[in-house]
């Protein structure tokens, strides 16, 4: 598969959860997932990352510490990125850390795949009309050169 086509089918496998509910730490498409096991298995389904679990963790991980937790997760498969492209990772900072990632399904207007608590469900939606999402000092990252 060429970049382009694994870039595209990251997407159509992440937009297949959509209106999966939130729920912590679960996986099952449709039954629950909450943000990390999103990116965990959209990314291994499609196979561009090969098996692993990173569970499990407590819901409030991020409030307390500085840790981060997540971001050691996604920089030891992928490389940061200074602008996204549609397929990579959005990592925004809740709490004290990066603690909430999404998939890049356009990259102008920037728009997100994310399991979101506040919402209760997976949701694609621009990151412009949220404003719970802060991308002032969001992370991308892509794992692809």
């Amino acid at each position: 598969m060429s970049e382009s086509e694994e870039r595209a089918a990251v997407v159509a496998e992440a937009r297949t959860w959509i209106k999966t509910p939130w729920v912590h730490a679960a996986d099952i498409k449709g039954a629950g997932v909450d943000c990390a096991m999103l990116l965990v298995r959209v990314y291994i389904d499609v196979g561009l990352v090969a098996e692993f679990d990173p569970r499990p963790y407590p819901p409030d991980w991020y409030l307390h510490r500085s840790g981060e937790r997540f971001l050691g997760f996604l920089l030891d498969r992928s490389r940061q990125v200074g602008k996204p492209s549609v397929g990579d990772v959005a990592m925004l900072r809740v709490g004290r850390a990066f603690a909430h990632g999404g998939i890049i399904s356009r990259a102008a207007p920037l728009t997100l795949i994310h399991s979101f608590r506040p919402v209760g469900s997976v949701v694609e939606e621009e990151a412009a009309h949220n404003r719970l999402l802060d991308f002032d000092e969001a992370l991308f990252a892509s794992f692809w050169e």
